[in-house]
């Protein structure tokens, strides 16, 4: 059965910083190559996250820059240090893999009255459904998924917190989008996803069940 087709394709090189669009993308056992492979560090020993990156929930001005010198700027204007890492080390906060379907963005755009710009999910497959596909998140758990060589298996939805209530293109808070989730879809934009087959995947494969 067919679910969609990719549309867009993002990684984000330094966590929490913009993304970068891609138009194909080898997929290993444990994520997008080049995904999350950095981070902000906070060295602030007296911040609660201390030894922890930086992060949208603390900034949303991050998501502006894929600078890390600028985003450590925005950092310093709030009085946290902060220290690029940059390894072999992942800064996931969860599922390696992140998914999403338009129609749940369609959903959420209709509950607040506005377009939302998709980037505010921070996805990295971002799926346009096929006619007919009324999927929620709920009814994808535990699904196989294959798109170009990629076989995912689909773990838990994502559930949301502040940064999706801020403009991508500005940083301005709209506090409706989080609460119509809140009240309206438990909470939940999208899925996580683990990989079971290693592979490439590019903009315009089919998202079908494995």
């Amino acid at each position: 059965m067919e679910l969609g087709t990719l549309a867009a394709l993002w990684r984000y090189p330094v966590k929490s910083l913009r993304a970068e669009a891609l138009a194909r993308v080898a997929v290993l056992p444990d994520g997008l190559e080049g995904d999350r492979t950095a981070a902000l560090v906070v060295t602030t020993e007296t911040h609660a996250r201390a030894g922890q990156p930086y992060r949208g929930k603390e900034s949303a001005r991050l998501h502006l820059t894929d600078d890390p010198a600028v985003a450590t700027s925005f950092a310093a204007e709030a009085a946290v240090a902060v220290a690029l890492e940059n390894g072999s080390a992942r800064w996931f906060d969860a599922g390696t893999v992140s998914l999403l379907l338009d129609r749940w963005v369609r959903e959420v755009e209709a509950l607040v009255g506005e377009p939302l710009d998709p980037l505010r999910w921070r996805p990295n497959l971002y799926v346009a459904a096929a006619a007919g596909v009324d999927a929620s998140e709920d009814d994808l758990i535990g699904a196989r998924l294959q798109v170009g060589s990629v076989v995912l298996r689909v773990l838990e939805p994502i559930h949301r917190c502040v940064t999706t209530t801020y403009d991508v293109a500005t940083g301005a808070s709209n506090p409706s989008v989080l609460r119509e989730v809140a009240q309206r879809r438990d909470n939940v934009v999208g899925v996580y996803c683990e990989v079971v087959t290693p592979g490439e995947i590019a903009v315009g494969d089919a998202l079908t069940l494995a």
